[in-house]
């Protein structure tokens, strides 16, 4: 029996998906995920430093991306009990994992502009 016809679904944390690529994006699409994802792989960083890291996004667009990449289980949000609070965002081994793909959309970028010095 051939698979002509079929249609493959994809669950991902009790979300079906009828593509793979439909997955991927709601994981790392938009204007910001992939920025917060690329300034992330130098490592951990304090959740002040990571948005001013972003120039342009605002603070509710800020907490929207990484509570949604949270969630998904791209990056980790440790939580240190002081006063006022210490928050740091770090790539989960998954949010790792998507640091070439990131990384080759950059690349890609590049090659479409003129480098401009500011």
């Amino acid at each position: 029996m051939d698979n002509k016809g079929s249609i493959n679904k994809y669950i991902f944390k009790g979300k079906e998906y009828f593509c793979s690529l439909e997955l991927v994006m709601e994981m790392i699409g938009g204007k910001w995920k992939p920025i917060v994802l690329y300034h992330l792989k130098q490592g951990t960083m304090r959740s002040g430093d990571l948005q001013r890291s972003l120039k342009g996004i605002s603070n509710k667009m800020f907490t929207q991306t990484v509570r949604e990449l949270e969630q998904t289980g791209l990056l980790e949000r440790i939580v240190y009990p002081t006063v006022p609070p210490k928050v740091e965002y770090k790539l989960s081994p998954m949010g790792e994992s998507v640091i070439p793909v990131i990384d080759t959309l950059n690349t890609w970028g590049k090659s479409l502009t003129t480098p401009k010095l500011l």
